[in-house]
Parts: structure tokens; sequence; C-alpha cells
């Protein structure tokens, strides 16, 4: 039976050119999340490699691997070691020619759970994604593992509402968001910068409240290229209550205590599920109602 209380971890960080480094630092961080209690560990978007969506050019490609594959050997190995669960993002090479952005799931005795491909791919200045990345064909999905059931979602799927839906749907007690997202270095102005990075926050703590599940968001921290990455990776509780964060600049690995009981009290309280009328959600699937 799942435990109601599980701790969880995420571990932002920086990254270099070199994916063997980025992979054995990731290694160690999990290793003391799980000595500080976490049981589910997240890591960041492509973890294994610098962000390089930030340009279009071919070179990158050739950081791409299976999955499973090296990685997500090494790290069934950690979690069976550990006893703990680790959600993975990785450059997917799924075939000659097809790539995904893929975040792999694995359970606590190492065994490979299953993955989720990024379904909202982006391109805009600094965010070329759609050059590397087809979108997911896995559809939204759950993962019953041996803390909790958890849904994975990517980055850019933080901002859909019903991407994250469909997966507390599934019966998800916690959504994780391994992310990379910062400011340009052009964008000079604290104002402007606030203004972003609060509304990243604000939409999944809308996610938190609207679904009543936790919401464990983790992004990447320094400057690489044009982008300054902002950490501020976060854990909300189904209330929408932010019950550990990270800082903006330095690495970190933070530590929650998510209570799953409190999933069934805020939505006996706030019923948003059984007040949803089903019935006239049926235009939903048209881009724009004319």
């Amino acid at each position: 039976m799942v435990a109601e209380h599980v701790r969880i971890g995420l571990v932002q960080m920086s990254c270099t050119e070199k994916p063997e480094e980025n992979l054995e630092s990731a290694c160690a961080r999990i290793r003391k999340a799980a000595a500080e209690g976490g049981r589910i560990v997240c890591l960041q978007e492509l973890f294994t490699t610098p962000y390089f969506c930030q340009t279009e050019a071919y070179e990158p490609f050739g950081w791409a691997e299976p999955v499973p594959g090296p990685s997500t050997d090494a790290l069934r190995q950690l979690a069976r070691e550990l006893g703990v669960v680790i959600v993975a993002s990785l450059f997917e090479r799924r075939a000659k020619g097809l790539y995904h952005n893929t975040a792999a799931v694995i359970d606590a005795d190492g065994s490979f759970l299953g993955m989720y491909r990024k379904m909202h791919i982006p391109d805009d200045p600094g965010f070329y994604e759609k050059f590397y990345f087809t979108p997911g064909d896995l559809g939204y999905r759950v993962f019953r593992t041996r803390y909790a059931t958890i849904g994975v979602l990517v980055c850019w799927d933080q901002w859909y509402p019903e991407a994250a839906r469909l997966t507390a749907l599934q019966g998800a007690d916690i959504l994780f968001y391994p992310t990379a997202i910062g400011w340009a270095s052009s964008e000079g102005s604290a104002e402007v910068r606030h203004a972003q990075s609060q509304a990243w926050k604000t939409m999944q703590l809308s996610h938190a409240i609207a679904n009543g599940v936790f919401v464990a968001a983790v992004n990447r921290v320094g400057t690489e290229g044009e982008l300054e990455f902002w950490g501020s990776s976060f854990v909300s509780d189904p209330f929408g209550r932010v019950i550990a964060e990270a800082g903006e600049v330095d690495e970190e690995i933070l530590i929650a205590e998510c209570d799953l009981s409190r999933i069934a009290y805020y939505r006996s309280h706030w019923p948003f599920l059984r007040d949803r009328r089903i019935d006239s959600y049926g235009a939903l699937d048209r881009r724009w109602i004319d």
C-alpha cells in the first residue's frame, strides 16, 4: 500500500557541455536527496546536456540517446541501490531522424516504469525546440510508483491546463514538471523578469488548486548562451500553497514532505472535480471557436 506521507526531492543544478559529467553530478545529488529522506527524486529538463535549443544546429543531435538506454541504465542501478523513484528528462533518439524530449520514470526497485514524451513543443527565440523534437505520441500518463501515483509533464506543458487536468483525472497524486526556463540576457528590466517568473509560478499553482494535487516544478540554474535560468524550483500543496522553494541562482536539492491524505481533504472542501460539466466541454477539441 502506498504511504500517505512521501518526501520528494528536486535537483536544481547547472549543466556543462559534457553529458557524462552532468550524469555523474546528477547521480551525486540524487544520493544526497535520498540521504535527506527523498523517496521520489526529479531532475530538471534535459539534465544531461546544456539547453541546446537556443539555436538551430545539427551537432546537438549527437547528444541524443535511446530510452531506455545508457543514462537510464545508470539511474536504474542507482534507484535500486537507494530505494528511490527517479524522474529523468532526456533527449531521446527514437529512430534515425526521429527525436523526442522524454521523461523516464524508474521505480524504487530499479524497474523502468515507462516514459512520457513532451506533448507541447515551443518554437520561440531562444527556445527552438521544434527543430529538435517531435511532439509526444504517448498521451498523458500516470505512473504507479512504490511511493505515490505520479504524473510527469515537461516545461512548456506547464502552461496548458488541459495537460494537467487529463493527467490528474488518471489518478496522479503529484504532478512533476522538469523544466528549463530563464530570462534572455537582453531582458534587463527587473520588473519584466519578476512578472515572467511570477506568471510561470502562478500558472502551476493554479494546476494544483484546480485539480487538488501536489505540484513539483524543478528548473535549472546558471547562464548558458543568452539565457539566464531562474531556478526557483518549488513544491505546492493541493491548495496552491508553496511548501518548499529554492532560490534563483544556486544549485540546490529541495526536499518537501507531501501528505497525500490532504488531496481528499481539499477535493471534498473545494469539489471542482465533482462539479465539472463534462457534457459542455466538447468544443475543447477545436483550435478556435468562430
